[in-house]
């Protein structure tokens, strides 16, 4: 064979290796990415720790995802490094600190040493689990190609070292020349995180915010007693029996100091809540905020059902059990099947959990939402039917045969229907919220672009609530709506009261019944209740509550 044979075979063969060579430095990269996505690095300071691992994409960026939103961190380095991505959590100890007074929000920043510390121990270890990802992956495919290829081991032996230390080399190599403080290109903040950036004070004693809010919906409910002896005197005048405050999806906001003042100066007798109490399914994000002791300090029954964002899967009850143990709640359905029923004054109510759970993708949502209703018609079945039947989702509320009045949330959007009641969200949807639908009003979306204090204040829903009264013969004389906007910002406004009369809701009254202050509040199983044609059954696991 010629020499002018030979170069195209010379050429082909190192192009052939080569290839070769790049492929199983692919290999050996995607390895040391598995590895550390499989075996995440885990950094921590004192009050915060992170799962560290590497991404597949070569865009020299950090993302540090959070519940409240991602920092996003793009760098300008000499070549494109692999990604970064980094879980952050608070440590759970965090939790007790500060609800027990011994720790501020403040004291979570760590400082500049310690947090150096905790990047430089997690390069490291994100380095070798790194390294050992590739080695390992680059040894199985030399086994595999040495099996198949005995005669060829000693060329796959310096190929597959080749690779993995071309893998090792470059991605290193490009992540210390990049992942540098003077390399930053961007820094971009998401979600709540990027409201905070911008209006740093909008999170700051939130308490005392829910206090000025307090004294700003004081004047609402002056105004709703002025409208309603003005408009329905007849209705005013009959006695009343209970008065009920209807919220739903509070989404881990502690706004209790401003439910408290509606109590005081509404005399109410109970709340009741139909869900989504807190955001992401954890019983822990109501202790972080205080929510619990909140809800204790109403000193009347907080009645409640679950919603889609109190669990975090199908059969997780952690927030109905820490619910449980705060003295004043009463559950409608403690645990999946059981389910009480609840005399206020003489008012009736049951109800139950939504059966859905935070981030659930579902097929058959409509199905779902069947089946708990009809779980719970199947229940109460042959027994006199409750006055009000409290559950989260509107499409399962629709599906209650016993014609009774129903109470549902879920929607952010107050509603109101023949025999449904749907109750806006008590905090606008709270922080988490995506805000995404515009103010009510025309005036409303005015406003908000002129007024240079109320200028990019959040667009969400407006904080709603309602005051359901019955009378002394057990029907309901009246629901009056409250609706307003922005106090998270200090700024409460936009505010909307109606008054409605309770037979539009209510059309046939109760007949034969009494309902009266003396007769407080009993709690026991559903099954225990009057059956049909008004008897009294057995009562014997009944609780009377002082």
């Amino acid at each position: 064979m010629g020499i002018r044979e030979r170069i195209p075979t010379t050429v082909a063969l190192g192009l052939r290796r080569g290839l070769v060579v790049g492929l199983l430095a692919l290999v050996a990269f995607l390895g040391g990415v598995s590895a550390t996505q499989l075996w995440p690095v885990h950094a921590q300071t004192r009050y915060f720790s992170a799962d560290v691992a590497v991404t597949p994409r070569l865009d020299s960026t950090v993302e540090l995802p959070t519940v409240v939103g991602d920092v996003i961190i793009t760098f300008d380095g000499p070549l494109p490094a692999p990604g970064l991505t980094a879980q952050v959590q608070v440590r759970d100890e965090v939790t007790d600190l500060l609800r027990s007074g011994r720790l501020r929000s403040a004291d979570l920043q760590p400082d500049r040493a310690e947090l150096r510390a905790a990047m430089d121990g997690a390069v490291r270890e994100v380095a070798w689990k790194f390294a050992a990802g590739a080695l390992g992956t680059s040894l199985l495919a030399l086994l595999a190609y040495a099996v198949s290829r005995p005669h060829h081991a000693r060329q796959v032996v310096v190929a597959s070292g080749l690779a993995t230390g071309l893998a090792l080399a470059g991605s290193g190599g490009a992540a210390s020349l990049t992942y540098r403080t003077d390399r930053v290109a961007e820094y971009r903040a998401t979600s709540l995180l990027s409201l905070v950036q911008t209006n740093a004070s909008i999170l700051d004693d939130l308490d005392r915010k829910a206090d000025q809010g307090a004294i700003y919906v004081t004047n609402l409910l002056a105004l709703s007693d002025a409208v309603r002896e003005e408009f329905t005197s007849a209705v005013a005048q009959q006695p009343e029996a209970a008065r009920f405050l209807l919220v739903s999806d509070i989404h881990g906001m502690n706004q209790y100091p401003l439910m408290r003042q509606v109590i005081a100066s509404e005399d109410i007798d109970a709340v009741i809540d139909a869900g989504d109490l807190i955001n992401f399914g954890q019983a822990r994000e109501g202790e972080l905020t205080g929510m619990y002791d909140g809800i204790e300090s109403l000193g009347v029954p907080y009645i409640f059902v679950r919603g889609n964002h109190d669990a975090f899967s199908a059969t997780d009850e952690g927030l109905l059990r820490r619910m449980a143990r705060v003295p004043n709640v009463v559950l409608l359905e403690p645990t999946a099947g059981q389910f009480n029923r609840v005399e206020v004054n003489g008012v009736s109510l049951s109800g139950f959990n939504d059966v859905r759970w935070y981030n659930q993708r579902s097929e058959d949502y409509g199905g779902e939402q069947v089946s708990a209703a009809e779980r719970f018609g199947a229940a109460q079945d042959g027994l006199e039917p409750t006055d009000l039947v409290v559950t989260h989702q509107p499409y399962a509320a629709h599906r209650v045969t016993t014609g009774a009045i129903t109470v549902n949330g879920h929607m952010h959007v107050p509603a109101l229907e023949r025999e449904h009641v749907q109750v806006g969200s008590f905090t606008g949807g709270g922080l988490v919220n995506q805000f995404q639908l515009p103010p009510l009003t025309e005036e409303a979306r005015e406003a908000a672009a002129e007024d240079p204090e109320t200028r990019g204040e959040l667009e969400g829903n407006p904080y709603a609530f309602d005051i359901l009264t019955v009378g002394q013969d057990c029907s309901l004389l009246s629901l009056t709506r409250f609706s307003y906007r922005n106090l998270v910002s200090g700024r409460p406004q936009y505010d909307d009261v109606s008054v409605l009369n309770g037979r539009t809701l209510q059309p046939d009254v109760p007949e034969g019944r009494t309902c009266g202050p003396e007769l407080g509040l009993t709690v026991g199983p559903l099954s225990s209740g009057p059956p049909l044609g008004g008897t009294t059954g057995d009562d014997s696991s009944v609780t009377t509550v002082p």
